[in-house]
């Protein structure tokens, strides 16, 4: 992009080269910009540190009674911390969906609540609500037991 392509952008000359694709970008760049500016101005400190991540004392470790996910199909998937940060943050652990042995997860960081993923199975949630996810195509609505 040349020198006086950018200018006729910042100063709204519609008449450069680069046609109606360009506007199009930057009318979605100012939308996006405005929304985030107003998210961020009209509840700032709303999601804190507490919100990244689901919170274990370091002696759930190993134990699956801490953060049980209670679902919408009636059933219990347990979430049995591996590692934990200093903050008490469950790093890895390890979602008990069935008869067999649990799906490892591990935390994804995100911007506003939490994710844990593994392989086919991902939580994607905010404090004690959440979402369990199998696959592309099944979702669950769950909430944390003793959040």
């Amino acid at each position: 992009m040349t020198l006086l392509v950018i200018f006729a952008l910042l100063a709204g000359d519609f008449k450069n080269p680069l046609g109606a694709t360009m506007r199009n970008l930057r009318a979605k760049g100012l939308a996006a910009a405005i929304v985030m500016g107003g998210g961020l101005a009209g509840n700032p400190g709303a999601a804190t540190a507490a919100d990244m991540a689901l919170r274990a004392s370091p002696s759930a470790i190993g134990s699956c009674s801490e953060l049980v996910f209670s679902c919408e199909n009636g059933r219990q998937y347990p979430l049995c911390p591996i590692a934990v940060s200093i903050a008490g943050e469950v790093v890895t652990a390890s979602l008990h969906t069935g008869h067999s042995g649990g799906v490892r997860v591990r935390l994804v960081p995100m911007g506003v609540g939490y994710r844990y993923a593994g392989p086919g199975v991902w939580v994607d949630g905010f404090r004690g609500n959440a979402l369990l996810n199998f696959g592309k195509h099944s979702q669950i609505a769950c909430t944390i037991e003793n959040y």
